[in-house]
C-alpha cells in the first residue's frame, strides 16, 4: 500500500522548511502516524552519517529523530557540499561520486527552444523517486522538504526537489514563508504566479512562519491572499526562539552572535566559560559546537579577529570542506598566530575533524584542493593525507575515563606521530584534536571536557551534573511538534497527507514562461 505524502516547499531558502517538516513529522508520530521525512536534492556543508555508514543532510538526519525514526540514505538520496562558489561534490546514495561544477550539475548551459538542457541532475530524478516510492511503500506518510524556492524558473526544467518531485509523485504542496523577513504576500502569490498550471494543481496554500504579534491583524491580508490565488493559509506560526537547530549552511551563521538564539543559563558555580569558534570559510558540521552551549554558563560565538581569541577560555577550530583554504584563511586573519600563542601558554584549543587536520605539522592534498604539500599550524605532532575515498563511520569510543560516541566525515587521513592519545587524534598540553564529529554530546565526556578546559583556563566554572543533551533536543522537537499542533490547521494537513491537493484550484496568470 503506497502512503500519503506533503511537499513542504518555501518562498526563500531559510523561509522555515526544515523546521517545519520537522515539526510536522513530530505531530504526526504523536497521533501513531508511521511517518518518514525525505528531500531528494540537499546543499549543505551540515552532514551526518548513517549506522550503515552514508552520509546525508543533518536536518534529515534531525526530521528522522523527529520521526522517531532511524535516518537512512533513502530519506537524502542527492546531497551536494560545496567546495567553491562554483563547485561541489556530489554524494549519491550516502557514499561521494564525484565533484561537478555547477553547470554540469544543472544544466551544460547551451540553449534551444525549451531553455537550457539538464545536466546530471536529470540523471538522478529515477533514483529520486525511487527511494520517494520506497519510503511510501513502508511508511504510512513521507514529508517531503523542497529546496530554495519552487519558482526558480531557471532551474524548474532540471527540479528535481521541487515541483518536479511533486508532479511525479503528485504530492500536495505547502509553501511556508518567514513574515519575519517582510514582503511575505508578495512571495506567496509570486511564487504561485510563476508556476505553470499543472505545477499550480498541486500547490493546496500557505503556511505562515515566524510571525510576531496579534495573529487578527494579519487576517485582512490572508483573506486577500485567498481571494487572489484561490487558496487558503493552513496556519500562522508564531516567532519561537531557540528553535533553529541542524541548519543546512553553516555559512548563514553570523560572526560574533551567540549560537542559534538560545538563553544562556547562569553558571553553577563562579565563573562562566567562554567559547570561540573560528568561523573559517566552508564551515562543515558547525552544530558539534551546540552541545557546548546548551551548557549552563558557557557562552558560544563565531569569530574571525585574532583579538577575539583573547577573553576565549576555549578556541574551537571547526569541521571544513576545505582544510588548505581555512588554514590561509587562518594565517590572513592573524588566527594562526593567535592559536600559536595560546598554545604555548597552555590556553585550550580543540580542533574537530577539518580544524584538527589544519592544527597538524603537515597536510599533503591531491584531492581536495590538490595543493599538494602545505604545512599546518604545527600545535598538534600529526600529519594528514589526503584519500581519494572518504571516511564514513560511527566510532564508539572512551576519552577522559568517559564513554565517547561520534561519526566521521573526512577524506584525510592522519598519522598520530606524537603526545597523548584522544580518540583517533591527540592531545599536547592544552591543545586536543579529533576527526569525531558529535563527540561532545556525550554528557559525561562533555563534562569531563569541560573541566580540563575550565582547570587550564584557571576558571571557577562547575559543569552541570544533569544536563542532558539528547533530552534537550527532544524537548527541541517536540516544541516544533506543539507549533504544528497548536497553530496550524491539522486536520486540514491530514486531508491533505492521505488525499492529495484539492481539486479545482483556480489558475493564478501569468504561469511559467
Amino acid at each position: 500500500m503506497r502512503g500519503g505524502g506533503l511537499l513542504v516547499a518555501g518562498t526563500t531558502s531559510d523561509a522555515g522548511k526544515s523546521v517545519v517538516t520537522a515539526g510536522i513529522c513530530r505531530w504526526l508520530v504523536r497521533q501513531g502516524v508511521k511517518v518518514a521525512p525525505f528531500k531528494g536534492q540537499n546543499m549543505s556543508l551540515n552532514s551526518f552519517v548513517t549506522r550503515d555508514g552514508a552520509e546525508i543532510g543533518r536536518a534529515q538526519a534531525m526530521q528522522a529523530q523527529a520521526a522517531r525514526v532511524e535516518p537512512s540514505a533513502l530519506m537524502n538520496p542527492v546531497l551536494l557540499k560545496p567546495g567553491s562558489d562554483r563547485s561541489s561534490q556530489v554524494v549519491l546514495m550516502g557514499r561521494p561520486v564525484g565533484e561537478l561544477s555547477a553547470r554540469g550539475f544543472f544544466g551544460n548551459g547551451s540553449t534551444s527552444g525549451k531553455g537550457l538542457t539538464g545536466g546530471r541532475r536529470e540523471e538522478l530524478f529515477e533514483p529520486v523517486l525511487a527511494c520517494l516510492e520506497e519510503l511510501r511503500g513502508t511508511y504510512d506518510a513521507v514529508i517531503c522538504e523542497g529546496a530554495g524556492s519552487p519558482a526558480e524558473i531557471n532551474l524548474r526544467r532540471t527540479d528535481i526537489v521541487n515541483m518536479g518531485v511533486a508532479r511525479a509523485a503528485r504530492l500536495p504542496v505547502v509553501v511556508v514563508g518567514d513574515i519575519d523577513r517582510g514582503g511575505v504576500f508578495a512571495q506567496f502569490f509570486g511564487t504561485t504566479a510563476l508556476l505553470a498550471p499543472e505545477d499550480q494543481e498541486l500547490v493546496a496554500g500557505y503556511l505562515v512562519n515566524k510571525f510576531r504579534g496579534d495573529v487578527s491583524l494579519l487576517e485582512p491580508g490572508l483573506d486577500m491572499l485567498h481571494g487572489l490565488t484561490g487558496r487558503r493559509t493552513f496556519g500562522v506560526l508564531p516567532y519561537a526562539h531557540g528553535l533553529g537547530i541542524d541548519e543546512e549552511d553553516g555559512l548563514r551563521v553570523s560572526l560574533r552572535g551567540a549560537v542559534r538564539e538560545s538563553v544562556v543559563a547562569p553558571p553553577l558555580g563562579e565563573d562562566v566559560l567562554r567559547v570561540a569558534v573560528c568561523a573559517v570559510p566552508l564551515m562543515s558540521n558547525f552544530t558539534d559546537v551546540d552541545a557546548l552551549a546548551a551548557e549552563p554558563g558557557v557562552v558560544v560565538r563565531f569569530v574571525d579577529r585574532p583579538e577575539e581569541l583573547v577573553d576565549a577560555d576555549l578556541v574551537v577550530v571547526p569541521g571544513t570542506r576545505g582544510t588548505v583554504r581555512a588554514l590561509a584563511w587562518l594565517r590572513e586573519r592573524g588566527l594562526a598566530g593567535a592559536l600559536a600563542r595560546r598554545a604555548a601558554e597552555g590556553r585550550p584549543v580543540l580542533g574537530i575533524c577539518g580544524g584538527f587536520q589544519a592544527l597538524g605539522e603537515r597536510i599533503d592534498d591531491e584531492v581536495e584542493s590538490k595543493a599538494g604539500t602545505v604545512d599546518g599550524l604545527g600545535l598538534l605532532p600529526v600529519r594528514v593525507r589526503f584519500a581519494q575515498e572518504k571516511t564514513l563511520a560511527r566510532p564508539v569510543g572512551e576519552a577522559l575515563g568517559e564513554r565517547v560516541e561520534g561519526y566521521e566525515i573526512h577524506h584525510g587521513v592522519a598519522e598520530v606521530l606524537g603526545g597523548e592519545p584522544f580518540l583517533d587524534g591527540c592531545r599536547v598540553g592544552a591543545v586536543w584534536g579529533t576527526h569525531w564529529h558529535g563527540s561532545l554530546e556525550s554528557d559525561a565526556f562533555r563534562r569531563a571536557f569541560l573541566r580540563e578546559v575550565a582547570a587550564a583556563a584557571g576558571r571557577r566554572f562547575v559543569p552541570a551534573p544533569d544536563t542532558s543533551f539528547g533530552t534537550l533536543r527532544e524537548e527541541q522537537l517536540d516544541r516544533l511538534g506543539d507549533l504544528i499542533e497548536q497553530h496550524a490547521d491539522t486536520d486540514a494537513l491530514l486531508r491533505l497527507i492521505e488525499r492529495g491537493a484539492p481539486e479545482g484550484l483556480p489558475f493564478v496568470p501569468p504561469g511559467a514562461p
